[in-house]
């Protein structure tokens, strides 16, 4: 999707995407421009978000790019303080990826540790460094992106899987302390391929079928927009999405 459409007039508030990706992650930072929020994207090369940036401020919205390794403490909060310091922080949502598949036997002490950094401890980092700066106001949005592999592990995904079980397992620890201060942790399960050009290389090397249905990143983004915007007396914890033709 290309084409930002800026709808709304700008908010004082900002919104954090750790793992800005080229598709889910810049799918959710043309939502929340588009509503007029100030969006703080990062990602190890933030080089690579300068087009989006700048499709962005063409259409009238406000974005900043940032490199960031969400890895790193420091920079996890140099990066929320940034935010919050432009606008105040009203969402954070972690969106990194880190889906390797290696055979059991094959899958090494740095593999198993890297994927585990990269999609469970970035994931914590990001919530609570969210949360520190939420919790006075009483009031924000932090959430998490998930796969099927956080409630069911699949052959070859031991690393991936521990991982995405881990960052569930964090963010309902969250939601249960943070929701009764006003802070709305979510949990969103995607349990579909999403059309990106990895996916589309996947079925083609596999020889499935390339024009199955895929989740579109636009999907997602509007899925957390719709948890945004929920009433605190009636907030989701955990959404799973899908196609309306994929099998579960």
């Amino acid at each position: 999707m290309t084409g930002t459409v800026i709808a709304n007039p700008p908010r004082n508030a900002s919104v954090a995407i750790v793992g800005a990706g080229d598709y889910i992650g810049a799918a959710i930072a043309r939502r929340f421009a588009a509503e007029g929020y100030l969006v703080f994207m990062g990602r190890r090369n933030g080089d690579k978000l300068l087009p989006l940036k700048q499709e962005i401020e063409a259409a009238g919205g406000r974005a900043e790019a940032r490199t960031l390794d969400a890895r790193e403490e420091a920079q996890v909060a140099a990066f929320i303080d940034e935010a919050e310091a432009a606008a105040p922080l009203e969402v954070a949502i972690f969106n990194v990826g880190a889906n390797v598949n290696f055979p059991f036997l094959e899958t090494t002490a740095r593999v198993f540790r890297k994927v585990w950094e990269l999609a469970c401890f970035a994931g914590f980092l990001t919530g609570r460094e969210a949360a520190r700066v939420m919790l006075p106001r009483r009031k924000g949005s932090i959430f998490f992106t998930g796969a099927t592999a956080g409630l069911r592990g699949g052959s070859g995904y031991a690393a991936f899987a521990s991982a995405k079980f881990g960052i569930r397992a964090v963010a309902q620890s969250a939601a249960r302390e943070l929701g009764p201060q006003g802070i709305h942790v979510a949990h969103l399960v995607i349990d579909a391929g999403v059309d990106t050009e990895w996916v589309r290389e996947r079925l083609r090397a596999s020889g499935a079928d390339e024009e199955r249905a895929l989740l579109q990143p636009s999907s997602v983004a509007e899925t957390y927009w719709a948890l945004h915007r929920q009433s605190s007396d009636a907030w989701t914890f955990e959404t799973e999405i899908r196609p309306s033709t994929e099998t579960w």
